[in-house]
């Protein structure tokens, strides 16, 4: 019987196979009818190996692999922290090819999957993997160096047992570094010094090493965090040593620091499951991932889930419907995970970062630190310009909001008020992270509208005591010493006040607390000022008293008073009177801006007019227009440039600023009522 049916369905097949289109679905009909029976069949192909880009393309194995649950003490769960370009993520790539995890090319920076995380060549997200070193599993999480993202850091110390401090040994700590450390200190994380790029002819290893000590008292750090271990290393060499005297040439020191020094979780895997969602991802194939650390338990695929929100209260309910466990840049779908393990978990919808999802005998959340509040603050809304509209393809402030709450699903540190009709007010920590949001939503085909960077002012008191507290920012400044003179002078303007002037060789490092209003657009002046040679950096540090309002620094714009087409025979009498930001064939309209004036008030001009055509012909040939070529605005750079009266409009192929308000005659009755921009009031 079994042959007779094995028979027939071989038969079902060849013929779906040879009859045409009509005749094929009724074939396939036969084949369905047909018992389901167990064939050994051979192959016609062997199967294709899965490599390291198609693993990545795909999310996840295809059937689930039954693995042993490990022991706790063969669990390592770390988080590499440093500052910005310290080296964290080519240290991974290291930790990744040396412990055969994973295929990795020189220089590749793997951890860098995003768009946005290859092209600006900095780490946006928080990514987790892991190795397997001497029987132990190494879950390893990569973080963000940028202030910016620090919010990132913040959310996966939750998930780690311990971290490893990467530290340049030219510059040694940086502002960064001191955010970082603080939170991981704070937590009671052990911790691990890598001292990184010890390799540089400028490396001074011996000053950062007594750096870093003055750092970890400072922090007020336990003897235990104080008893820390120093690897000295060179990630982009791909070694690491504990004694520079003895040079290694591979990474494992470190992984053998690691597995020693670092302590196994402290979980208890006889309790009902839980787990703090630290992390959300969305999966074509599943759905929504919830990343964490299992706190207690077990969990298995089929098992009844809950999510609880921050308050207890019950989100969703639902049942686990797959287990992901990450090894190298794979993604393996498994049956169980215990306690101690990261894993992320599918099933439910509706759950959120900072949720826990846990059994359903469970009836407290897990606690959860929250992250430092945002510091300025940026309107999103429609953009109502002459050419909205004509580029984009989602458009309506609908859409516009349904994205930005989506943000606030996976980003913490980024809040959404819904102002008016079709306006968003977004809070964020940085004018980076929010050209970060902006950049994203314009490769997705949103088109908007964008308003400068606003701080974000507290009150405390009341009565006579009442007083308006802005934030306060600690901004290193590494630059030749030519150029110190400069620096202070611009910083002493912006409110800043010194607090060290450090001299070494050729180069001084300047540390600074200023207002954080007194750093929008300040980057790009400093890079100009410095020649691009340069370094700033800057950590918030609190609210202080509000230091009064600050001088106007940015001259007028060139607004435009027609629209049509910009003509080169337009722009070359525009020209002398400012910098230009257009070229010929540029499209504008009334109350765009086409350039900075040299004077500090605005300038109104017809950057369409077009030379008159008549019939008298010159004796001698014209001279040919020639204009200076225009430096393209990055979105970072419009960010800090526009002024409060003047916005961004952001479509998927242009960048454009404009006046808030188009009409002349309007905007020139606004400024008789008089008014300064963003000053707070009491």
């Amino acid at each position: 019987m079994a042959a007779h049916f094995a028979a027939s369905a071989a038969f079902a097949a060849a013929a779906a196979v040879r009859a045409p289109a009509a005749h094929s679905l009724a074939a396939a009909a036969a084949c369905a009818r047909l018992p389901a029976l167990r064939l050994s069949l051979p192959a016609a192909h062997p199967a294709p190996v899965r490599t390291p880009a198609a693993a990545q393309r795909r999310a996840f194995s295809a059937s689930a692999v039954r693995l042993s649950i490990p022991d706790l003490d063969k669990i390592r769960n770390i988080a590499i922290i440093a500052h910005v370009d310290h080296g964290k993520t080519s240290l991974v790539d290291q930790l990744l090819r040396q412990s055969g995890s994973a295929v990795v090319e020189t220089d590749s920076r793997v951890m860098d999957s995003n768009e946005l995380e290859k092209e600006r060549g900095i780490t946006i997200l928080s990514k987790s993997t892991a190795v397997s070193y001497k029987g132990h599993r190494i879950n390893i999480v990569d973080t963000p160096g940028h202030a910016d993202f620090g919010g990132e850091v913040e959310r996966v110390l939750s998930m780690v047992d311990g971290v490893c401090l990467v530290v340049c040994a030219t510059e040694g700590p940086m502002t960064q570094t001191k955010f970082v450390l603080g939170k991981a200190l704070q937590r009671g994380l052990k911790p691990l010094v890598v001292m990184n790029k010890v390799d540089r002819p400028t490396a001074r290893p011996e000053k950062v090493e007594e750096e870093l000590l003055e750092l970890f008292l400072g922090m007020d750090a336990t003897d235990e965090q104080l008893d820390y271990s120093t690897i000295y290393a060179s990630a982009k060499e791909g070694w690491a040593t504990t004694d520079r005297a003895q040079p290694s040439k591979t990474i494992f020191p470190l992984l053998d620091k690691i597995v020693e020094n670092m302590p196994s979780p402290k979980v208890d895997r006889e309790s009902p499951f839980s787990l703090l969602v630290t992390q959300m991802e969305n999966d074509k194939y599943v759905g929504k991932c919830y990343l964490g650390k299992i706190q207690s338990g077990v969990v298995r695929v089929g098992d009844s889930i809950k999510s609880l929100d921050s308050d207890g209260k019950l989100a969703v309910e639902g049942k686990c419907t797959k287990i992901i466990q990450r090894k190298g840049l794979e993604q393996i779908s498994i049956n169980e995970a215990g306690a101690g393990d990261i894993i992320s978990i599918a099933g439910l919808e509706g759950a959120r970062v900072n949720h826990t999802l846990c059994a359903p005998s469970v009836m407290e959340p897990l606690p959860f630190v929250p992250v430092d509040q945002p510091t300025i603050s940026m309107t999103f809304y429609v953009n109502d310009s002459p050419l909205g509209g004509r580029e984009g393809k989602l458009l309506t402030s609908q859409v516009i909001r349904e994205r930005l709450f989506r943000e606030t699903e996976t980003n913490v540190s980024l809040q959404v008020v819904e102002t008016s009709e079709g306006a968003f007010e977004v809070k964020g920590r940085g004018e980076l992270q929010m050209g970060v949001l902006i950049e994203s939503m314009r490769r997705e085909g949103f088109e908007l509208s964008v308003s400068p960077p606003r701080v974000i002012y507290k009150v405390e008191g009341e009565g006579r005591e009442r007083a308006i507290m802005e934030p306060i920012e600690e901004v290193t400044l590494d630059v030749d010493l030519e150029f110190t003179g400069i620096v202070i002078e611009k910083m002493t303007k912006n409110k800043g006040d010194m607090k060290s002037f450090t001299e070494a060789s050729n180069r001084a490092r300047l540390v600074f607390d200023v207002p954080t209003r007194g750093l929008l657009g300040y980057p790009a002046e400093f890079k100009n000022d410095t020649h691009g040679q340069g370094t700033l950096n800057s950590i918030f540090i609190g609210y202080q008293k509000y230091k009064g309002p600050l001088e106007k620094q940015r001259k007028g714009s060139i607004i435009s008073v027609a629209s049509g087409e910009a003509t080169a025979y337009a722009l070359v009498s525009v020209e002398p009177r400012g910098k230009l930001f257009i070229v010929p064939g540029t499209k504008v309209y009334p109350g765009m801006i086409v350039g900075e004036h040299s004077r500090e008030i605005d300038l109104e001009v017809n950057p369409v007019k077009a030379k008159a055509l008549t019939n008298f012909r010159a004796a001698g040939k014209e001279d040919a227009i020639r204009l200076t070529p225009v430096e393209p605005m990055s979105l970072e750079r419009m960010i800090s440039y526009v002024q409060e009266d003047e916005v961004i409009e952001v479509t998927p192929t242009s960048l454009r600023t404009r006046k808030k308000e188009l009409d002349s005659n309007k905007r020139k009755s606004q400024k008789r009522r008089g008014g300064e921009f963003g000053l707070p009031t009491l």
